[in-house]
This record gives C-alpha cells, sequence and structure tokens, in this order.
C-alpha cells in the first residue's frame, strides 16, 4: 500500500510554531514513528509553502497511490485551485487539519477541499494523520 502525506505552508515549522495550538513535536519526528508503526505502508511525504507545488504533487501521487493524505494548511480556506486539484484525481484524499479550524477565526470555518475530500479529521492533533492512514488500512 502507497500512502502519500502532503502538508501545506507552514507546516514545516511544527514544534516551534505555535505549540499551544500545533504542539511540540516535529513532522518528521511524528512521520518516522508513523512509518514505524506501519512498516507495510510505502509512505511518501511532500511539505510545501507553495500553491502550485502542492498541486503538482496531488497529481504526481493522485493516480497511483491508495490513499493522499492532506493538510493543506491556510489554504484550505482559500484555494479552489487545490480542492480542483483533488477532485481531477482517482487517489482518494482524507483531509486532516491539526487544530480544530471550526473553533477558530470565521475564515478557518470555509473549506475549498472538504467537499471534494473522502473524509476531513480536524482537532485531534498529529493523532489525525494516523486516523486516515487507518481508514485507508481498512478501505
Amino acid at each position: 500500500m502507497k500512502i502519500a502525506i502532503i502538508n501545506g505552508p507552514n507546516l514545516n515549522l511544527l514544534g516551534t510554531r505555535e505549540p499551544g495550538i500545533y504542539g511540540s513535536q516535529t513532522f518528521e519526528q511524528f512521520f518516522s514513528e508513523l512509518k514505524n508503526k506501519y512498516p507495510d505502508i510505502n509512505f511518501s511525504y511532500f511539505q510545501s509553502n507553495v500553491e502550485g507545488e502542492l498541486i503538482n504533487e496531488l497529481q504526481r501521487t493522485g493516480f497511483d497511490y491508495d490513499g493522499i493524505i492532506i493538510n493543506p494548511g491556510g489554504y484550505t480556506h482559500t484555494s479552489v485551485a487545490i480542492g480542483d486539484a483533488i477532485a481531477s484525481i482517482k487517489t482518494p484524499v482524507i483531509e486532516v487539519h491539526i487544530s480544530n479550524v471550526h473553533a477558530r477565526e470565521d475564515f478557518r470555518k470555509i473549506s475549498h477541499v472538504s467537499a471534494k475530500s473522502r473524509g476531513t479529521v480536524a482537532g485531534l492533533g498529529l493523532k489525525g494523520y494516523e486516523l486516515a492512514v487507518e481508514f485507508f488500512c481498512k478501505a
């Protein structure tokens, strides 16, 4: 099984960025733990602060992976293009947010990604990525 994890802007700063909201663990530390927990899954990981690069990665992985987990960060609320890219690929996508976006600023309650995704996990910290992996394992 092949699962791609795609993270958007500012998620490269996990571990130092607003630890009260996002925790103190880096994504690289978490990703290492995830790979150890699921040794039979071939994971790829991509992070970019650039919208077009996220779209390119969705298109690159969107036809031969078994699942994609995406945290589009702030682009969730602004990028019709990322939503369109998800609608254009065949690989199922789970949208993940570390924080509970519905309990934050009003603009964060709008997602251009949710309606194009198989499902959404929000507010459960990095555990949300693991829950998305579990979904793909049982799908």
